[in-house]
């Protein structure tokens, strides 16, 4: 009898809590391939409190390879800023991870997939193995955005990493027999930026058990708005900067009463003081077991970014739980959804607080967004669903490098 080929899933960082887009992703995919065409070995850095997880690793691999995370320190960021390679990559290279990552792939794996392009500077120079990069971002161009939205010495910064990053990218994406995107939009970017010709894309998804629908609740006269994410990301740093400076007054004036809650993990003090000292009913929890009582208190979802590349899961939470959102375009950016039926976009700072009090003023319409988001999220995106696409792409990539002596995949595969 024949076993299942062994596929080595490569992560720059610990997967749990899931708590961000990327990790929300990788373990959601990882969990629904388990026990599919493939015996899934995840190899990834480890936090000192790693026991505490064990079940959650459990739960999206066969074994685990695990390395002891590296500190992130001011100091180690800002000394990588001189390196060749981009400071983000520069902080996920270790030699204990080198060396954890040689030991798994003695082990002869099949599939080799590498989770960001980051995690590629743990890689031996030469591939044996059938190989995968999931890009979660077009990477560079989150730099690029960076530099257009920042002045002096931080623009020359945010310059300097694009420019490295591109170079890596192009380097390190060019190394592997196939590129997975998170979009089509992503796939079309990464082929014509890189002249790469193997490039797949798989859907962004969303867990529809674990985000119940509700109907929208309506809109007394004070109302409340939600953002959730990393708040201690630059992107969302950007926006909620943007929501405070340029939005909420325009919102604050017709509707005075209404409360913002802002739901992730490290607010910087400085958005904490702002709003402080501007006497703004926004409320910052800071990190929590679980985004979902905050999200279906709301009457709307925000998605104010400027910043980004790939895909924003949280959107289709907000969808999926019946909260009508508001959105920039790069807040959406890559998901196959229509404005003006599943959410509402505006870019300009009067159109997204004109679509919020419209929002909360309507509760026709707000019920009819959520209806028509949840029913498309219903339709395509559920991560059963992306874990398909994504098992086929390696299967698919696994027979294109010599997996013949694999059969039984065309049997045991999640595909439909």
């Amino acid at each position: 009898m024949n076993q299942r080929p062994r596929l080595l899933f490569i992560s720059p960082r610990f997967l749990f809590p899931a708590n961000e887009g990327g990790k929300i992703r990788t373990s959601n995919i990882l969990r629904r391939m388990k026990g599919g065409a493939f015996e899934l070995v995840l190899a990834s850095p480890v936090p000192p409190n790693v026991a505490a997880f064990a079940d959650d690793i459990e739960g999206v691999c066969d074994h685990f390879r695990p390395w002891p995370a590296r500190s992130g320190s001011r100091i180690r960021r800002t000394m990588a800023l001189s390196a060749s390679v981009p400071v983000s990559v520069s902080m996920d290279r270790s030699a204990l991870g080198l060396a954890a990552i040689a030991r798994a792939i003695a082990e002869q794996p099949e599939v080799l997939v590498v989770d960001f392009p980051h995690a590629a500077v743990l890689l031996p120079e030469r591939i044996d193995s059938a190989s995968v990069i999931f890009t979660h971002n077009v990477e560079a161009e989150i730099f690029e955005r960076h530099a257009k939205l920042t002045t002096g010495l931080s623009r020359f910064v945010w310059r300097s990493q694009a420019r490295k990053m591109r170079a890596f990218e192009r380097k390190t994406l060019s190394r592997f027999n196939t590129v997975i995107a998170v979009s089509a939009r992503d796939a079309e970017v990464l082929r014509e930026r890189y002249e790469l010709s193997s490039v797949d894309r798989i859907d962004t998804g969303v867990d529809l058990d674990f985000f119940p629908f509700t109907p929208p609740v309506a809109g007394p006269d004070r109302g409340t708005i939600v953002f959730t994410g990393a708040i201690d990301s630059p992107a969302n740093i950007d926006a909620l900067t943007f929501l405070m400076n340029d939005i909420w007054p325009l919102v604050a004036r017709t509707r005075p009463l209404t409360r913002a809650v802002i739901v992730g993990r490290n607010p910087p003090e400085s958005l904490i003081t702002a709003a402080r000292d501007r006497n703004l009913a926004w409320r910052f929890t800071g990190s929590v077991d679980d985004i979902r009582p905050f999200v279906a208190a709301a009457n709307v979802s925000v998605i104010p970014l400027r910043i980004g590349s790939g895909t924003r899961i949280k959107a289709f939470e907000a969808m999926a739980m019946g909260r009508p959102v508001v959105s920039t375009w790069i807040g959406v950016e890559g998901l196959d959804i229509e404005a003006g039926r599943h959410f509402l976009a505006a870019d300009d700072p009067n159109e997204f607080a004109a679509a919020i009090l419209r929002l909360l003023d309507d509760a026709v319409l707000r019920e009819t967004l959520a209806y028509q988001a949840r029913a498309r999220l219903e339709e395509r995106f559920s991560w059963t669903h992306v874990a398909r696409q994504f098992e086929s792409i390696c299967v698919h990539t696994l027979r294109r490098s010599g997996g013949e002596k694999h059969p039984q995949l065309a049997a045991s595969t999640l595909v439909a």
